[in-house]
């Protein structure tokens, strides 16, 4: 395809992008997120599945979704197996509630069913429309806060204990180094250099490698073996899911996967700039077909819901504008099959800095929010608070929802909110209790 096809295809001139500058959001994107190639998969051992399945299921999910988030969509959000639906799918659905992993797999199933039936009747784009634009801004400062946090854990600079979360071992030489990535990288980008993100990333990398910190794969960068995913591909065990409490586990994936994507899109459109003046997003509905067809894709080959990935941020602010490096970063994922010993050698202290830096971005918004009204100061304070705390963009939802609900009804302004959101708040209620 040519230069000039590819402009007008993804609309890179009207976007005020490059086929270089999406290229180049396109990989910071994959090397922020490619560690899930190995997270998640190892969660889905944890369930009884096949690692290797796991492994290749996982990469498939993410080239397929994520190309058809680029060519359908257009838009720069990668989308895979996500974290935390993978650790309730290993951990509590194969766990305590009692479902195969077969039997699981087809809830993850059902549950992109539901999705796809949320879109076509448009009741997605009906929750979108009802969120108050405070709320919308609130999203994209939480999910900035999450971010950052997910930096900070992932270099150790900020741990857990017994009292929560505190502060880590300063002196350890990967914080050290992920400290000094991110004012490097804050650095760059204050001096207004290109490239700043990748730059500080593969200077953090680079450094770590010359410390000690990582080392270069032994075995050689590449590996001509692809993943066998046969033991994983159309298992999904249908009766034995209905004879649980398939409503209970469907409900719960459908809430949390439809708030996470949905607080996902509103926060990463924001930060494109992909937000019209009427508070719409450009092609919302496609990133939601995308979103459930994803999901589906996701039973059927073996892995877990798939959801737009907080990462692609890295991307945006790398320049990132249109769905051509969507599409870069599926091919990357496709290529990482033949080069998995490398991408698992980047040290997570060299990513670190760069989530960290993207939630600092992200929160330049927050003064945006009329803090002066105290209905909307308490609900975007908890749905900003809440996303990190909890570690799940759902949950921040939902405590910013039920409490701009409640105090609009205390303050006789029950006529600002609208029908749907009394619904989703009703709905975050019930969902709080079930979990």
């Amino acid at each position: 395809m040519s230069r000039f096809s590819l402009d007008g295809f993804f609309e890179l001139k009207a976007s005020g992008t490059t086929v270089k500058q999406e290229i180049l959001g396109g990989l910071t994107t994959f090397v922020a997120m490619s560690y899930l190639i190995f997270v998640v998969p190892a969660m889905l051992a944890d369930a009884g599945m096949n690692r290797e399945a796991a492994t290749a299921a996982t990469i498939l999910v993410t080239v397929v979704a994520s190309a058809l988030m680029g060519v359908y969509a257009n838009l720069p959000i990668a989308v895979g197996p996500g974290l935390g639906i993978s650790a309730y799918f290993a951990y509590y659905i194969c766990g305590p509630a009692g479902f195969s992993w077969q039997a699981g797999l087809a809830a993850v199933f059902i549950s992109g069913v539901v999705f796809f039936i949320l879109t076509v009747t448009r009741i997605r784009q009906l929750i979108i429309d009802a969120i108050p634009p405070d709320l919308k801004i609130a999203t994209s400062a939480g999910i900035g806060c999450f971010i950052a946090l997910i930096g900070m854990k992932n270099c150790g600079l900020i741990v857990s204990d017994a009292s929560g979360l505190s502060l880590g071992d300063v002196c350890q030489p990967s914080v050290v180094l992920a400290v000094l990535g991110f004012f490097a990288t804050a650095a760059m980008m204050i001096r207004k250099i290109a490239a700043s993100i990748i730059l500080g990333i593969a200077l953090t990398a680079a450094a770590g490698f010359v410390c000690g910190l990582g080392s270069l794969p032994e075995e050689g960068f590449f590996s001509a073996t692809i993943p066998d995913f046969s033991q994983t591909f159309l298992v999904l065990d249908f009766g034995q899911a209905l004879e649980h409490g398939l409503v209970t586990i469907v409900f719960t994936l459908t809430v949390v996967d439809l708030f996470d994507n949905i607080g996902s899109l509103i926060g990463l459109s924001r930060k494109a700039n992909l937000v019209r003046p009427d508070g719409s997003i450009k092609n919302l509905d496609k990133a939601f077909v995308t979103d459930s067809f994803g999901t589906m894709f996701s039973g059927i080959v073996g892995t877990t819901t798939a959801v737009q990935y907080l990462e692609s941020a890295t991307g945006i602010a790398a320049g990132a504008r249109t769905g051509l490096s969507t599409v870069v970063t599926a091919l990357l994922f496709a290529a990482s099959v033949f080069v998995i010993p490398l991408v698992s050698s980047v040290p997570v202290a060299a990513t670190a800095p760069a989530l960290v830096m993207v939630g600092v971005l992200m929160m330049q918004e927050v003064v945006n929010i009329r803090f002066a009204d105290l209905r909307i100061a308490v609900s975007a304070f908890l749905m900003i608070l809440g996303m990190p705390v909890t570690f799940n963009i759902a949950t921040g939802f939902g405590f910013g929802f039920i409490a701009y609900v409640l105090l609009s009804f205390v303050d006789g302004r029950r006529k600002e909110v609208k029908p749907a959101m009394v619904v989703i708040a009703l709905a975050f209620a019930v969902n709080f209790a079930l979990r």
